[in-house]
This record gives C-alpha cells, structure tokens and sequence, in this order.
C-alpha cells in the first residue's frame, strides 16, 4: 500500500492482506542498501496469522520517495511516524542489520509506541571498513560484491538456496543494484556512526529476541549476544552454520524463532 509519512509517499507490504490498525501490528525493517522485498516470505505468514503487518521501503529506497535519512535516530523517529500514519497504537519491531539498529533505537525513543523487538543479525556496534565505506561513497559495484560476499553465509554460497534455480547470491546483489545511487553508503555510514546502542538497550522495556547467525561475517554472533547481555527480558537464537542473510538462508528456521 501506500502512505503518507512526514508528508512524503512511502511504499509499504502489507503481506498480502489489508492493514487492519485493530488487529496487533508488525513493523518490518530492512538492512542497509535493501527494502521491502526483504521481508517477503515472512510478512506473509504474518499477515495471514492474525497480524497487520507494516513491512515499509525506507525514504529514498525502493519505492518509496523523499531522501533517506542520514542518522539512525532519524531513521527510528520516521518509523514511530509511521505506526501513527498507520493508525496502530504501537507495534512489534522486527529489525534486520540496520534495521534492529533502528528498532531498538525506537525503543528508546519512543516506548509507547513499540510492544516488542525482534533483533536479527545485530551487534551495538555495526563498524563499517573504510573500503566499503569509500567504494559505497563512489557508487563502485565493489561495495555491493563486498556486502554480498560478506553477508551470506558458506551454505548460501555453495548454491542452498530452497527456491530451484535461484542464486542467494546474485539475489541479494540485484536488490543493491536497484538502488538509487547514494543509499548504500548513507546506510552504511549510518550504522557506522551509530554509538547508542548500548545505552538504548539498557532502557528497553518489552521482550526481545536477538536472532544471530553463527557463521555471520557481518554481524558475529559474539557481538550480538553481549548486546543481548545488556538487554532486559531478551533471549537469544542462534541459528547454526546461518550467514547474515537469515531471511534467505534459513527461512523457516528464522521463523520459528520470530514466533
């Protein structure tokens, strides 16, 4: 569907069904460079288990318009924008990379507005190398073969997909190629100046689940679980020999985890 958030149009998956603001709602939030389609598989059985589901393209990516946004505390302030255009009271955070980076700053920022987190692929710091980070900055295609080769996991690249004839890998790297020239490296200077973490996980007040890949590159399970350490009322699911692309790797693994 689409909505006005902040007064720019947004693009946002709904699973399949309606949002229905009376039924408990779901905030799904992409990684850096990704969007919606992200969440393909698992909005859907959201939405048809009793859910509304609010699975949006972040400003400037996908096909949603305006510029994206420089800071992740700006990027959590337009996602409790976006549960208010909605009309929901507040919602389960479900956030992936970048994305738990926003949810659990959302948290912090605004409570009210959230009734759980689902963290997945995270770290309280998400440390970008200066190679990305510079050939992202030039729009190089190294930065999107550096991400992908990075964010999936050994199975993944050997051919795992469940889907016959798909490729993980060039998957994900088509998805990064649609973007708009200067989303990646907005997104990944974004996670690299984020430094508040730890501060907002120490102030979440719902419960919250750390979903982490053993065989991460990106985000290493180590890292996640001291995040998890530092959070009240969470517990963690590791899912072994997973990457960090846990939505396409291990579908119904991640799941059941979300569940």
């Amino acid at each position: 569907m689409q909505l006005s958030v902040n007064g720019a149009d947004t693009f946002i998956a709904t699973g399949g069904k309606p949002f229905d603001a009376s039924l408990p709602a779901v905030v799904m939030i992409h990684g850096a460079g990704f969007d919606s389609s992200t969440w393909a598989l698992h909005s859907r059985w959201f939405a048809h288990h009793g859910f509304a589901v609010l699975a949006p393209d972040l400003p400037g990516h996908g096909r949603s318009a305006g510029k994206p946004l420089p800071t992740i505390a700006e990027m959590a302030d337009w996602i409790a924008a976006l549960i208010a255009a909605a009309g929901a009271a507040k919602a389960r955070l479900i956030g992936h990379s970048m994305g738990s980076l926003i949810a659990i700053e959302t948290s912090a920022r605004h409570p009210d507005k959230v009734s759980g987190l689902a963290l997945i692929g995270t770290a309280a710091t998400m440390t970008v190398g200066p190679d990305l980070l510079k050939a992202a900055e030039a729009n190089d295609v190294a930065a999107i073969d550096m991400v992908s080769i990075w964010g999936l996991g050994f199975k993944a690249e050997l051919g795992g997909s469940l889907a016959p004839g798909l490729w993980m890998h060039q998957g994900a790297q088509r998805v990064l190629q649609e973007a708009k020239p200067g989303v990646l490296y907005n997104d990944l200077n974004a996670c690299n100046a984020y430094q508040n973490a730890l501060t907002a996980a120490a102030a979440v007040k719902v419960p919250a689940t750390f979903i982490l890949g053993e065989r991460d590159m990106m985000t290493p399970a180590k890292a996640g679980k001291a995040l998890a350490a530092a959070t009240p009322n969470a517990r963690t699911v590791v899912l072994p020999g997973a990457g960090h692309m846990m939505m396409v790797e291990q579908p119904d693994e991640l799941l059941a985890a979300l569940r």
